[in-house]
């Protein structure tokens, strides 16, 4: 059973870390169900203002899905937990599944979801939010399934079965359709959600200077808008359908972030969509980049906005530099970050 949050085909921590392998998990004999807590009509609105009574109803109806699950849970052999069961309060279902039922749970987070990061337009169940339960969770786990080294060393500390699961990327989905600088102008793009527009806006000084070179374009892909006020500026609202051409109109892909204790979780989800569509990304020296990217051979690590914008510069300057670094990232995310390379690692969850 497939406990998990999001309904499925929304989330990229979903669709990216577990989701594209259902298939496999067929083929090696592994049955199994899903249970989402959110529908995906609440889904639509639960990241925007307001709605209150509607959100309320639709927590509601998740919780008593998980605590019906309960009844049923004598069919599985093995419980996947994503993040948590109950997105506030204490570990309860967790640890009926663990300690009453006495079922084995594999859990599997891809941020430092045990440090306080609740979303402004939910910020009143912060106050609900039992971050501290991580621990006891991956205590009670048979196994953690974890998306960098930063993560994993959290969570040996709790449990001796700690696996590093990458977040990967089904390559001959993302795959370049179009050959790049094709565009009149060359794009600077970001892609995010509503929770990383932060990052981007925070990197309005540089993207403001970028977009005085008359041939530059600064491109933000997201399911909300970004609140920047810059020239030669276009935004698109995130699409699944339409995601790869969208991305496809990138040609040096950004990704700015903090350098806090919460941004060594990141996984580098963002880097490694750029590398599979041979896009060169210019990213902060933070989280899994460093693991994911050999600085000047497959992309660039940096450590400020100065470091920033000399290597989009030098990108903006040479054609060949960019397809060069673009091949190069692509090759890395097919050899170590792809479906295909760590099949048997997410497979070893199940074993």
């Amino acid at each position: 059973m497939f406990i998990v949050p999001y309904p499925i085909g929304e989330a990229p921590s979903q669709r990216f870390r577990f989701e594209q392998y259902f298939s496999i998990l067929k083929e090696n004999q592994i049955s199994f169900d899903i249970q989402s807590f959110w529908s995906k009509e609440a889904w639509q609105i639960l990241y925007k203002e307001n709605h209150s009574v509607k959100k309320a109803m639709a927590f509601a109806s998740g919780f008593v899905k998980r605590f019906l699950l309960l009844f049923n849970i004598h069919k599985y052999n093995l419980i996947f937990i994503h993040r948590e069961a109950l997105p506030v309060g204490p570990p309860i279902i967790e640890y009926l599944i663990s300690r009453v039922f006495k079922k084995q749970i594999i859990y599997d987070f891809d941020d430092a979801i045990w440090m306080p990061n609740t979303s402004g337009q939910n910020s009143i169940v912060r106050w609900l939010k039992f971050h501290g339960k991580v621990n006891s969770i991956c205590k009670w786990s048979w196994k953690v399934s974890c998306g960098n080294s930063f993560l994993a060393e959290f969570a040996g500390k709790y449990n001796n079965q700690v696996i590093i699961n990458p977040t990967t990327i089904e390559t001959s989905y993302h795959k370049s359709n179009i050959e790049k600088s094709e565009n009149q102008k060359i794009v600077i793009g970001w892609t995010g959600t509503h929770s990383t527009n932060k990052y981007f806006e925070s990197f309005r000084p540089v993207l403001k200077e970028l977009a005085r070179y008359s041939n530059v374009e600064i491109l933000a892909i997201s399911d909300q808008k970004p609140n920047i006020d810059i020239d030669d500026f276009t935004y698109l609202k995130w699409s699944k359908e339409d995601e790869i051409q969208q991305l496809d109109r990138i040609d040096i892909g950004i990704m700015p972030l903090e350098n806090t204790t919460w941004e060594k979780g990141k996984c580098g989800f963002k880097a490694l969509q750029y590398m599979a569509l041979e896009i060169p990304a210019v990213v902060s020296n933070v989280g899994a980049n460093p693991d994911i990217i050999d600085h000047g051979i497959n992309g660039f690590l940096c450590e400020n906005n100065d470091e920033f914008k000399k290597h989009i510069i030098d990108l903006i300057s040479s054609k060949s530099l960019r397809m060069k670094i673009g091949e190069n990232a692509r090759k890395k995310v097919v050899k170590k970050y792809s479906v295909q390379s760590n099949t048997v690692v997410f497979l070893s969850l199940f074993e």
